[in-house]
């Protein structure tokens, strides 16, 4: 064993690489984490500055050159954007959070039992209906705005959050059907035959084993849902038409038009709307870069 274990040590040293490989690689990550880095801050200046500049006094937002850090930070702009409306701005985030939590709710659930039997049920015209479901896409949202206002007023349910909300409960999310159809092929089937040998049904199997299995894509799906609700602005702009039911996204367009003169104010709405996104994606951000990059190798 010794001797085996000596005849093949110069064997592993031949192998090594040299230290001036070792060193240029050390170097191109070091050069290429300091680009990262640097792209990450260009992106970031302009958020960086609308929350800077959310406490500071109207004379110092526009001087020449830019002035970062402002000489008395006025916390008093955020209660003034957070009071100037009748109902307050709470109501706004109120409607916001009801609408984004139903609706995102709605998008994951019906996206997975679509997504289910598109990827684990053998029935007929499977993968033509999914085809004919991946061809919608190439449909624009404009075409259908027209027919689904008329649809909707028919309902009676202009003014009020169904619109935003119902719709997505019935799988109507294309692309989170397809990522979650990627991500459920795979998983082995193995796992569904021997819960059906033992008794489950197929209701059982996919809310016991296939969802916990599913945690990084149906992450994915909940934040790329959240985010697009929360920031929808064409929706409640169309179907909501009292401020009693106003979204974020609608205050601070109004915002913008009543008071284009008081930018602080706009800065100071902006920011409280870009909170809650960013603790959501911190939160989310491991399972979130999880599910995009499983979905991408098919689960694997």
């Amino acid at each position: 064993m010794n001797i085996a274990a000596k005849s093949f040590r110069p064997m592993r040293t031949a192998f090594r690489r040299p230290s001036w490989v070792r060193i240029r690689e050390v170097a191109m990550l070091v050069a290429l984490q300091i680009f990262m880095t640097l792209l990450v801050i260009s992106f970031l200046v302009p958020t960086i500055w609308m929350v800077l500049s959310s406490f500071k006094a109207s004379t110092e937002l526009f001087v020449h050159p830019i002035k970062w850090l402002p000489d008395e930070w006025l916390w008093g702009n955020y209660v003034r954007a957070a009071t100037v409306f009748p109902v307050g701005f709470q109501r706004f985030a109120l409607n916001t959070l009801i609408i984004t939590s139903a609706a995102t709710l709605g998008t994951v659930l019906s996206s997975v039992v679509v997504a289910y039997s598109f990827a684990r049920l053998r029935w007929p015209g499977r993968e033509f209906f999914f085809g004919l479901l991946l061809a919608t896409v190439m449909l624009p949202e404009v075409v259908t705005l027209v027919p689904r206002f008329i649809m909707f007023r028919n309902f009676k349910w202009v003014g009020t959050f169904l619109p935003l909300t119902a719709p997505f409960w019935f799988g109507t999310a294309t692309f989170y059907v397809f990522l979650i159809r990627q991500f459920l092929r795979g998983i082995p089937m193995e796992l569904e035959d021997a819960a059906r040998i033992d008794g489950a049904s197929r209701l059982r199997t996919l809310w016991q084993i296939l969802m916990p299995l599913s945690k990084p894509v149906l992450a994915t799906v909940a934040v790329f849902s959240a985010l697009q609700h929360y920031n929808d602005f064409m929706g409640p702009l169309i179907y909501l038409n009292r401020m009693d039911t106003w979204t974020m996204a609608l205050a601070v367009r109004s915002y913008n038009s009543q008071y284009a003169a008081q930018w602080e104010m706009i800065f100071a709405v902006s920011t409280m709307m870009l909170i809650p996104m960013v603790l959501l994606f911190i939160v989310a951000q491991r399972y979130f870069v999880r599910g995009i990059t499983m979905t991408g190798f098919g689960g694997q």
